[in-house]
């Protein structure tokens, strides 16, 4: 499965959410990311097999891109509906995916953080897709 080709919306989503954290808190760095969606991961591959997620400790800054980066992949699941601010329903709800493709998702997003971050220090990656996420 190529993720990127197939997945590209819910990709596009869970970076949606990650830039809505950095615009929020300028100083959220790749490595407050690539926490967020490690916890993710494993909290979605323990949900896939039935089993309790282990809690993980987060900073601050992690924790808050957890929390939306939650509510994005749970929309995705089918699980719940996003809401305005003044909790309205945002649109209509897509199609529901798989514990395995949001799973690949945030893979394809860690390996994107890494390489990024490598690239181009602590903000590496919030910079790179900041250039392409409104």
């Amino acid at each position: 499965m190529d993720v990127e080709e197939e997945y590209l919306d819910v990709l596009q989503n869970i970076e949606f959410a990650i830039m809505s954290v950095y615009r929020d808190n300028p100083l959220l760095v790749d490595f407050d990311v690539e926490a967020a969606i490690n916890a993710l991961i494993s909290l979605y591959h323990a949900q896939s097999q039935n089993h309790e997620a282990r809690r993980i400790n987060l900073n601050e800054r992690a924790t808050l891109v957890y929390e939306r980066v939650q509510a994005m992949c749970d929309w995705r699941l089918g699980r719940e509906e996003l809401l305005t601010a003044d909790m309205r329903k945002r649109g209509p709800q897509p199609e529901p995916v798989t514990f395995d493709v949001i799973a690949a998702c945030l893979k394809r997003i860690r390996k994107s953080v890494q390489r990024w971050n490598k690239e181009g220090g602590r903000q590496g990656y919030l910079t790179f897709v900041g250039r392409f996420v409104r």
